[in-house]
């Protein structure tokens, strides 16, 4: 092989992982699913592909965002910067955006004064915790400051959400979860397949 071969296959390569980053950073990044907080909607070993242009895109050392298409709303399900440790990533579904009121009662959310439908909910405790135990079943009322969100898991009972730790800073907000591309079921060592290509909602 020339030199003038290795330098083109060189150069081909070059672009296709300049490509490859150019994509992940800003258009879509796979994300797998490590913990059972969103379950029924997403089990662990799912692997997402995450929408990170729709919420906009951050530069190098830049905070603000740029060409933002849609703000995340009420009942979509974003990845995002855990806010007690940026290192890691969350995933969670939003319930409040800024201004908004919510409350928890009982285990029933309301989002200003109305008591929001969740078909996706899932309750794995008949109990009630009581208001001064913890926030998990009563919580709020509380406002959502401009600029964040309220957000929580699914799998309402096994979920450490804004119920805990407080507001998702839009900032940290990385993307919107889109489709399911794969996933592997650890317990019984095999895939499931009728999972593969489900859109996340």
């Amino acid at each position: 092989m020339t030199g003038k071969k290795i330098l083109e296959y060189i150069k081909s390569i070059g672009i296709a992982i300049l490509i490859a980053l150019f994509i992940r950073a800003y258009i879509v990044q796979a994300f797998k699913i490590p913990s059972g907080s969103m379950i029924p909607t997403l089990l662990i070993g799912d692997h997402l592909l995450v929408n990170k242009f729709i919420y906009g895109v951050t530069p190098p050392l830049s905070e603000k965002k740029f060409l933002v298409l849609d703000k995340p709303e009420r009942g979509d399900i974003i990845v995002f910067k855990y806010p007690e440790d940026p290192s890691r990533d969350f995933i969670k579904r939003v319930i409040g955006v800024g201004g908004d009121t919510v409350e928890g009662k009982n285990k029933k959310i309301f989002v200003n004064g109305i008591e929001i439908k969740e078909p996706y909910v899932r309750h794995t405790d008949p109990s009630i915790h009581p208001r001064d135990l913890d926030p998990r079943d009563n919580f709020g009322p509380v406002k959502v400051p401009e600029g964040k969100l309220f957000v929580m898991g699914d799998n309402r009972d096994q979920s450490y959400d804004s119920r805990f730790w407080g507001f998702v800073d839009l900032k940290a907000v990385k993307g919107k979860a889109l489709i399911i591309y794969w996933s592997w079921d650890n317990d019984n060592n095999k895939p499931r397949l009728q999972r593969i290509g489900k859109l996340i909602k």
